[in-house]
């Protein structure tokens, strides 16, 4: 009789030859932040083979770069005669803000300026539009030839600068030698394991995730913590907020006067919160069908147990968002009638469109992230952060760079920015699921995503649903929330606000900067595509916070006694105070 192999062992069910594989491509992880080199091989294969075959684009490009030069010699021999300070040639892209200030405008770094980005368009032009390079690849290696142009970007050096040369000349180098001391603090940090300097300023319990609460209920995953009442009366319906599992839950709860949760507090709901446990090694074979159930299945057993005459209003927030919509199916597939609404906040339920992080899904990059997480169990916080970086990152790499250690400036940190350097782990089996299932066969638009063993459809979905997306969003872009209207056919209101995918979610009403659309599609209403609804959804100035309560309100009933915190009679007792003890794991 063979014997059976323990369980913790991760060579049980993994041939040698295919342990091996998975260990040497692990290794390679470490030199490639994660990005498997057959994965973009193949598309620039794809591109310079299509590329080698198109004498006519060829050409094309030869024309164009011609051109160029002609333009370039032209606006340099004008600038000649012009005292070094004439219009330019070709203008920076909306999003790049590197070149705006007047210094840049004086010869020779308008030249320096100039000529990068005619190279840059150049470029943007050779890797688009070859013909028979498919939209994926194509994506790819117009992407990583933009991060390679941004790595001699005259932006970066001292040298080709001339605001750092002008604030090195005022400062007498001054500036330069706090960069170097900044570098060394930034260094010291990271090979530490240290979270960045000024985060010490922000500590979960004491001036963020402050809303006073109780943790009601814990299993091996969830936290679920129960927010004490700050008025008279409250209104019947709770509302359980179902945050992301790769931050910690405290988005939501940061600082008193950008806390969501102390807002809806404060305005008379009863508020849950899940608070995710941060995974470890022995977390590796959670999936997503254990988050749906010891996640939203098992708060909201809870929170029903505790008010048990109630509908429950729900909000999920970004991959939490997901997670709900999926849990929210099953329901209504199984006659489920606990839910009263549901809010997604900037949250996809179709993966087709999902944004510049579609560059990273194929079968090969996931088969070498699967790799990377085999041997440790879990996806590290820094490697997921890394990725995000990438998207943007003349904001946040190269401008971080120039600024922190050429300029010597330090950028101040705030509660969003110290809740961002705070992330949490992954679980293997989960992140590959979601990758899968989700991101590469788009399994919950096609009504292929099982849930229970069975598959759910979100047309099943029947109760209200309101849909926040932001303008500026990397993560997820708002026309890819905006597919919620094809997956759905009840009452959908929709709201697109300015900002990015947490500044723009974060939006207190004092932030009086912030403008926002909305629209509904009411019950049996008909589609419009995003550039319709945009034309015709009026704009309103300030936070969307209000126009959400409102819509809350209208949907609840009239404010009572508050209820007890927890139901000890059922189970769940208080166990600690809010924020919990998983918020704390590192």
């Amino acid at each position: 009789m063979r014997r059976r192999e323990p369980e913790e062992d991760p060579f049980a069910t993994t041939a040698f030859s295919e342990a091996i594989d998975r260990s040497l491509h692990a290794s390679f992880a470490y030199f490639t932040a994660g990005i498997s080199p057959a994965a973009l091989g193949s598309a620039y294969l794809d591109w310079a083979t299509h590329l080698a075959a198109s004498p006519g684009k060829q050409a094309e490009l030869a024309v164009k770069a011609a051109r160029k030069g002609a333009r370039f010699a032209h606006y340099a021999w004008r600038c000649a005669f012009e005292g070094g300070a004439c219009e330019p040639c070709i203008e920076p892209l909306p999003q790049d803000h590197r070149f705006v200030g007047e210094a840049w405008r004086r010869w020779p770094y308008n030249l320096l300026y100039q000529g990068f980005l005619l190279q840059q368009q150049w470029w943007h032009n050779a890797t688009t539009s070859v013909r028979g390079v498919t939209t994926q690849h194509e994506n790819v290696v117009d992407f990583m030839s933009r991060q390679m142009l941004d790595t001699v970007s005259p932006f970066n050096y001292l040298l080709t600068n001339p605001e750092l040369i002008e604030q090195t000349l005022r400062q007498g180098g001054w500036n330069l030698v706090r960069g170097a001391h900044n570098f060394l603090e930034d260094w010291t940090h990271a090979i530490n394991g240290e979270k960045p300097v000024g985060a010490e300023d922000f500590e979960v319990g004491k001036n963020i995730a402050v809303t006073p609460g109780k943790v009601v209920y814990r299993n091996r995953l969830i936290e679920l913590i129960q927010y004490a009442p700050t008025t008279e009366k409250t209104r019947p319906e709770p509302v359980l907020i179902v945050p992301a599992w790769i931050m910690k839950y405290y988005i939501l709860d940061l600082s008193p006067e950008n806390s969501l949760v102390k807002y809806l507090v404060d305005q008379g709901f009863t508020v849950f919160m899940i608070s995710w446990k941060n995974p470890d090694p022995q977390d590796r074979d959670l999936g997503m069908e254990d988050y749906r159930k010891l996640g939203v299945m098992a708060a909201l057993d809870a929170v029903t147990a505790i008010l048990p005459e109630s509908k429950v209003h729900t909000v999920g927030y970004c991959l939490g968002g997901t997670l709900l919509s999926i849990a929210a199916a099953a329901m209504a597939r199984d006659g489920d009638e606990r839910l009263g609404s549901m809010t997604l906040l900037a949250a996809q339920t179709d993966f087709n469109e999902a944004g510049e992080l579609m560059l990273f899904i194929n079968e090969s990059q996931i088969a070498f992230l699967e790799d990377m997480m085999w041997e440790k169990g879990y996806l590290d916080a820094k490697q997921m952060a890394g990725a995000f970086q990438l998207l943007r990152s003349n904001d946040l790499i190269w401008s971080k760079l120039v600024r922190e250690y050429l300029m010597g400036e330090r950028q101040k940190m705030s509660d969003l920015t110290a809740w961002n350097a705070d992330a949490t782990r992954m679980p293997y089996r989960m992140h590959s699921e979601y990758l899968r299932r989700l991101f590469l066969l788009d399994e919950l638009a096609e009504g292929h995503y099982l849930a229970g063993g069975n598959p759910v459809a979100l047309t099943d979905i029947r109760i209200p649903i309101f849909v926040v997306a932001t303008t500026r969003d990397h993560v997820a872009p708002w026309r890819s929330v905006f597919k919620i209207h094809l997956l759905t056919e009840g009452e959908v209101t929709f709201l697109l606000t300015s900002g990015g995918h947490n500044v723009g979610i974060v939006s207190p009403p004092t932030r009086d900067i912030a403008s926002y659309q909305v629209a509904t599609r009411e019950l049996g209403g008909n589609y419009h595509d995003p550039d319709a609804w945009t034309a015709a959804a009026p704009k309103k100035p300030g936070s969307w916070w209000p126009e959400w309560l409102h819509w809350l309100e209208a949907r609840s009933g009239q404010a009572s006694a508050p209820p007890a915190m927890g139901a000890a009679d059922e189970g769940y007792a208080p166990l600690a105070d809010a924020p919990g003890f998983y918020v704390l794991q590192q």
